[in-house]
């Protein structure tokens, strides 16, 4: 091996950051642990549920979703699904006509023009916020799918907690390649960090695929305004408002019934345009909290790959290298083994080890990328 000059400061500044990136994730898992499985059962409700769903072109995965809402334990006339039609060019729009005319549950088609807007979802979910007569407000998407208890779990959590938000855990379904694996270990991540997030009480990671909050909520932190010229973020952004409004009123809603299952990207193309989109997020956070997280997880993924350099170059011995790549993964597989657990993917364990591999590069790669102000969604480039 060939050396390389190395400032001095720069192994000791690697070995700090790793081993605190270490104990910062021994601690993500103990308040993981911390967050209670299930909440107790309401006999009655007052709380009426309004799921607003905001499609673009989901002729493949709409009926599904709208008949795992249909067979829902929560009392039917105690919810209502409103599915945001965003100027689809396939047959959405009809195949929800057709099942709304038959189902037990209230489905209502609000089509919306096709307009020119730098935040589509945000203006789907805005417009049905109006029309809708929950007090509670779920949001999911048209290509997931829900378990029978999902809604019934969403209102016991929220009566029993008087949350203002409830985050709720997402994953994948049917994986079946080595990059479907990859994505659920990968998606485990940000699940698992955002629910400890919100037990230690700085929310900073949610998904609209499975979320919820009060309307009255919605209303007094004005909705969107302020965010809703960024792309993304209709979720993420929100919490950050309604945590900051109403501390102490954000939840994880850890409950397997409440998992919401999605599919794992096949093309690559739209997997890249979706992480972009999520990246870019991190530089338009008010709250202070998640804008250092970004910033830290990028640094300690970073510390990794400039530790292989050194090592490479024959500036970092072999067995300093192994514990500075032990203290990171051991912890790192404990983590992200026990919400693969919860989410029910235990296969996907065994592929920890390969994500460990490709998440630095990953993380530093997108945190780059994401500077670049361009995005695209369901086929229109956005701003």
């Amino acid at each position: 091996m060939i050396e390389h000059y190395v400032a001095p400061w720069m192994v000791p500044v690697l070995w700090i950051l790793i081993c605190s990136y270490g104990i910062f994730t021994i601690l993500l898992c103990i308040l993981w642990n911390s967050l209670p499985s299930v909440n107790k059962k309401q006999s009655n409700t007052s709380n009426f549920l309004s799921v607003i769903i905001p499609v673009r072109n989901e002729q493949e995965s709409i009926e599904s979703l709208l008949n795992d809402l249909e067979k829902q334990s929560f009392p039917n006339e105690r919810f209502e699904v409103l599915v945001v039609d965003d100027g689809s060019t396939d047959r959405t729009a009809a195949i929800v006509k057709r099942l709304s005319a038959h189902s037990t549950c209230t489905i209502s088609l609000i089509s919306l023009t096709n307009t020119p807007t730098t935040s589509p979802k945000k203006r789907a979910i805005e417009t049905a916020i109006i029309q809708a007569k929950g007090n509670i407000i779920v949001t999911t998407d048209g290509d997931c799918r829900v378990k029978p208890q999902w809604l019934q779990a969403i209102s016991d959590c929220q009566m029993s907690t008087k949350a203002k938000l409830i985050s709720g855990p997402v994953t994948f379904f049917k994986e079946t390649s080595f990059t479907d694996y990859l994505q659920t270990v990968e998606f485990s991540s940000l699940i698992g960090s955002g629910a400890s997030a919100i037990a230690a009480g700085f929310p900073s990671l949610c998904n609209g695929a499975n979320l919820a909050y009060e309307k009255s909520a919605f209303l007094a932190v004005d909705g969107y305004d302020g965010v809703r010229h960024i792309a993304s973020g209709d979720d993420e952004f929100l919490m950050h408002k309604i945590a900051a409004k109403y501390p102490g009123s954000v939840k994880f809603l850890k409950n397997p019934e409440a998992v919401v299952s999605t599919k794992a990207h096949k093309d690559w193309s739209l997997f890249f345009r979706q992480r972009k989109r999520w990246a870019s997020k991190w530089k338009h956070y008010q709250s202070k909290t998640p804008l250092i997280l970004a910033l830290y997880v990028f640094s300690c993924n970073l510390s990794v790959i400039l530790s292989a350099f050194l090592w490479v170059s024959g500036n970092l011995d072999t067995q300093n290298f192994c514990i500075l790549l032990l203290i990171k993964c051991a912890p790192e597989w404990l983590f992200l083994g026990t919400v693969l657990q919860f989410l029910r993917k235990s296969v996907s364990i065994f592929f920890i080890p390969f994500t460990q591999i490709l998440y630095p590069f990953y993380v530093c790669f997108f945190g780059l990328i994401a500077q670049k102000p361009e995005y695209e969604w369901k086929g229109r480039k956005l701003i």
